[in-house]
């Protein structure tokens, strides 16, 4: 009854909870959404939106009210032609109140550049998060590839130290029937405690890449989430994928509509307005007494001479915009640099995993050899943990140049422009 439990216990823990497979894709697009600042986007289109709603108001009616009282020193007259007449005179204490409404016919065009400048702050604002974001993910590949190597490693470790351990059965019989001296029970002893103090660093190692990633991602990495990566071979393209060449784009436009604007304020304006007042005197300047007044009319304003002023604006503008197209150069020619160097790494791993491949056969024969001559007395167990650890040597570097195939053509797509879905 109990062997019957024992194999129902194994194999409901074996099938009931499959790890679950998590690819480096899932763990950008967890990284993202966990990303603190993405919540700026947010903040940016918020502040955008009000800033379009303030300028729509320039097309708006714009009502003042107004007053003043004034005392003046001389006044016009009317000069006297026949004796004895006098004239009406202009007081010189004047009382004025009134309300003037003022609505914008045309203001040149600056307001619809104003949007368009509005938006072009806005993509500019988002681009610069976007590289941010970028930079996020480097961090997770690495903290990805770190635990894959780390697994690897951990699991070529464990099936050495089952071969030991057969080994040490094999050993200690021979101890005991007379054939095989103590000392080499103790020297696969030894090794097998290296073996353990090496799983220990290894598990210390995964832990802190996996809380790394746990920060990076907010997700909990637990021992039922399996990392699996599936980048395949080496895409080469031609075209960046970049969010810094996009950041670049924005500026550009960020430029050419502060430009526009610049062209849009030498227009002229036109504009309606109108008061409605009360006051001492009135529009007749020749009535000594409060009345009430009102005054409509189109007026236009146009500032025909600023003394080269926009122009000088506009050559500053210029200006950086040349040094944003060499800026974007230089940071195409190092991503090219980037690009060779990642590519050559490729491609020596390439090499090196084709050699790994060459050594592991001849490196397997000779511990399957050395094991055969430990069986027949004619090495030491101290020779033959040699040939082991060599072996072991070989397998570790095989699976770890695996992996870091799979991190350097990864890094070339990140170089790249990798398109985070």
């Amino acid at each position: 009854m109990k062997r019957f439990l024992t194999i129902l216990f194994v194999f409901y823990g074996t099938f009931a909870f499959p790890q679950k497979e998590v690819p480096l894709d899932t763990c950008y697009t967890w990284a993202r959404q966990n990303y603190p600042n993405l919540k700026q986007s947010q903040l940016w289109e918020q502040i955008s939106e009000l800033n379009r709603e303030n300028l729509k108001t320039s097309y708006y009616p714009q009502l003042s009210l107004n007053g003043q009282i004034s005392y003046q020193s001389k006044v016009t007259e009317i000069p006297t032609v026949i004796p004895g007449f006098t004239g009406p005179t202009v007081p010189k204490d004047q009382y004025k109140a009134y309300a003037e409404l003022k609505q914008a016919i045309w203001d040149g065009g600056i307001s619809a550049a104003n949007r368009e400048l509005e938006d072009a702050v806005l993509k500019s604002h988002l681009s610069e998060l976007e590289i941010e974001i970028y930079k996020l993910y480097e961090q997770v590949a690495q903290a990805f590839f770190t635990t894959l190597v780390i697994d690897q490693q951990k699991a070529v470790v464990e099936t050495q130290e089952k071969v030991l351990q057969e080994r040490l059965k094999t050993v200690q019989s021979g101890v005991e029937n007379g054939v095989i001296e103590p000392s080499s029970a103790l020297v696969i002893k030894a090794e097998l405690l290296n073996l353990e103090q090496n799983k220990t660093q290894l598990e210390a190692a995964k832990n802190a890449a996996n809380q790394m990633l746990e920060v990076l991602t907010g997700k909990s990495i637990t021992s039922d989430l399996k990392l699996i990566y599936s980048g395949g071979e080496l895409f080469y393209d031609a075209e960046l994928h970049r969010p810094e060449l996009r950041l670049f784009f924005e500026k550009a436009n960020l430029l050419q509509s502060q430009m526009e604007i610049l062209d849009k304020t030498r227009n002229p304006k036109v504009f309606g307005f109108g008061q409605l007042g009360y006051g001492k005197p009135g529009l007749n300047m020749l009535n000594d007494g409060f009345d009430s007044w009102y005054m409509v009319g189109v007026g236009i304003s146009w500032n025909a001479f600023d003394w080269k002023n926009t122009a000088r604006k506009k050559e500053v503008l210029k200006l950086q915009q040349e040094s944003l197209t060499f800026n974007e150069d230089v940071f195409r020619q190092n991503i090219k640099l980037l690009q060779v160097q990642q590519k050559e790494t490729v491609d020596k791993l390439k090499k090196m995993i084709q050699t790994d491949e060459e050594l592991l056969a001849l490196r397997a024969a000779i511990t399957a050899a050395a094991e055969s001559k430990l069986q027949n007395q004619l090495i030491t167990a101290t020779e033959y943990i040699t040939e082991v650890q060599a072996e072991t040597v070989v397998k570790l570097n095989y699976e770890l140049h695996k992996i870091q195939l799979n991190e350097a053509r990864e890094r070339y797509h990140l170089i790249q422009g990798k398109v985070i879905k």
